[in-house]
């Protein structure tokens, strides 16, 4: 499952929950880090990122 998120550029970004490996708060926002020093910065505040990423990892009913 993706999750929806609005990139600091203010394009729409698409993220796999799976494939997280650590989240930050930035001046800008939130920012995701992915393996392979790959990350994207999204403008929505680091408890709103985090509820999202959580609720797409749980089994659904």
């Amino acid at each position: 499952m993706l999750v929806m998120f609005v990139g600091a550029d203010r394009t729409e970004t698409a993220i796999n929950p799976a494939q997280v490996t650590f989240v930050s708060s930035v001046t800008d926002g939130t920012r995701i880090r992915f393996g392979e020093g790959r990350s994207v910065t999204v403008i929505e505040p680091i408890a709103q990122v985090m509820e999202s990423l959580n609720q797409a990892l749980r089994p659904h009913e």
